[in-house]
C-alpha cells in the first residue's frame, strides 16, 4: 500500500475563486448566466442587467471613454491596443480577434463558472457590431468552465432617425447577418422610444426604454424557477427555448378583463404590438406562453376555461408551446409574457 494513499480521502475537488472574480448573481434565475455588454450601446444595456442584481455582468469596449456612469471598475473591460474603433466594423473585428485570448481570459477570470452566456451589442455601432467575432470564444470560454448552455445574443436595431445614417445602418445589418443562425434577440430602438416619446425626456429614453427590456427578460429568467400549483415553465422548457436556433421575439401585457371570450387573440396581439422586438416573421419553432393571475381568477371557473383557450389559440401559432400559469397577490390584472423563437 503506498504511504500517501491517504491523500485520496482529503482531495476532493475544490472551485478556486480567482481574486477578480465577480460576486455571485443577486437576482433570482432558473440557470446560471452572466452577461456581457459590447461597446457603447451594449454596455448600457448590460448594465440595466447589472442594477437589477446580475452581478455577473462584464461591459467590455475599446475605448473607456463610453461607458455609463455609475458602474463599478470591476464590471468593466477595456480592450488594451485601441481608442475606439469609429464604427469601423471591420477594423473593429480586427482588433477583437487580436485580442480574443484578452478578452476570453477576462470572462473566465471575472465570470467564473456560468451555464449560459447573454451577448449584449448595439446594431449601429463597430465595437458592438463586430462581437460576433468572438463567438468561438464565447463557446470555448463555456466549454473550458463546464458550462452547459449556450452563447445568447440581443442586439438592438437603429431607431428611423439613426437609420438616417448609412453606416449605422450597414453596421446593423452585419451583425444581424452574422447572428442570423445563432439564438438571439433583436430589439428595435423605434418601437422603444415610440413607447416612450411624450412620457421621459431625452435623456431618460434609452436607459428607460433599457431597464424595461432587461426586467422584461428577467421575469421568463425568474418565473421558469418558481413552482406553481397550476403549471410550470421549468428550467428545462427555457432551456429548450433558448436554445433554439435563430431570432426570438419577446413580449408582455396587461388584461383588464380576464372574462374575455377572445382572450387568446388579445394576449397575442397585445403582446406582438407592446413587444420591444423587431416584428414578428417566419413560423416559430418553439414558444412560451407564461400568465400570471390572482388568487380570485384562479378560483374563476369561466377564467379557466378562458386561459385554456388562449393556451390552445397561442399553441396554434407555434410547432411546440411551453406554458406556465403563476397565482401571486396583489397583480393589477392578467399578466402575460409570450416569446417566440426560431423566427427568420
Amino acid at each position: 500500500m503506498s504511504d500517501f494513499d491517504f491523500i485520496e480521502h482529503f482531495d476532493a475537488p475544490v472551485e478556486v475563486k480567482n481574486e477578480e472574480q465577480l460576486g455571485e448573481n443577486e437576482a433570482v434565475s432558473a440557470i446560471s448566466c452572466a452577461f456581457v455588454g459590447f461597446g457603447g450601446g451594449g454596455g448600457k444595456l448590460a448594465k440595466a442587467f447589472l442594477d437589477l442584481g446580475f452581478n455577473k455582468t462584464l461591459l467590455i469596449n475599446t475605448t473607456a471613454k463610453d461607458q455609463p456612469q455609475g458602474v463599478d471598475p470591476k464590471n468593466l473591460v477595456v480592450i488594451p491596443d485601441a481608442d475606439g474603433v469609429a464604427k469601423n466594423i471591420e477594423f473593429g473585428k480586427e482588433v477583437l480577434s487580436r485580442n480574443s485570448a484578452f478578452v476570453e481570459d477576462a470572462l473566465r477570470t471575472k465570470l467564473g463558472k456560468v451555464d449560459w452566456l447573454f451577448v449584449l451589442a448595439g446594431g449601429g455601432g463597430g465595437t458592438g457590431s463586430a462581437c460576433s467575432v468572438l463567438h468561438e470564444t464565447f463557446e470555448r470560454y463555456l466549454s473550458s468552465v463546464g458550462g452547459t448552455g449556450k452563447v445568447f445574443y440581443i442586439m438592438t436595431w437603429p431607431s428611423a432617425q439613426e437609420s438616417l445614417n448609412h453606416t449605422i445602418v450597414k453596421n446593423a445589418f452585419s451583425l444581424s447577418n452574422d447572428l442570423a443562425e445563432y439564438p438571439h434577440v433583436v430589439l428595435s430602438n423605434e418601437r422603444q422610444l415610440g413607447f416612450l416619446r411624450g412620457k421621459v425626456g431625452i435623456a431618460n429614453m434609452f436607459p428607460t426604454a433599457n431597464t424595461a427590456f432587461a426586467k422584461l427578460f428577467h421575469q421568463i429568467l425568474k418565473l421558469s424557477s418558481e413552482q406553481s400549483s397550476i403549471q410550470t415553465f421549468d428550467s428545462k422548457d427555457l432551456e429548450r427555448c433558448l436554445k433554439t436556433p435563430k431570432r426570438t421575439f419577446i413580449g408582455a401585457t396587461l388584461i383588464q378583463n380576464a372574462k374575455s371570450p377572445n382572450l387568446g387573440s388579445e394576449i397575442f396581439q397585445n403582446c406582438v404590438k407592446k413587444s420591444p422586438c423587431y416584428e414578428m416573421k417566419g413560423n416559430p419553432k418553439t414558444g412560451t406562453l407564461l400568465l400570471v393571475i390572482s388568487p380570485e381568477m384562479a378560483a374563476d371557473p369561466d377564467i379557466g376555461s378562458n386561459l385554456d383557450a388562449a393556451a390552445s389559440y397561442v399553441g396554434g401559432r407555434t410547432e411546440t408551446l411551453f406554458s406556465g400559469i403563476y397565482v401571486k397577490e396583489d397583480i393589477p390584472g392578467l399578466i402575460a409574457v409570450l416569446s417566440m423563437s426560431g423566427l427568420d
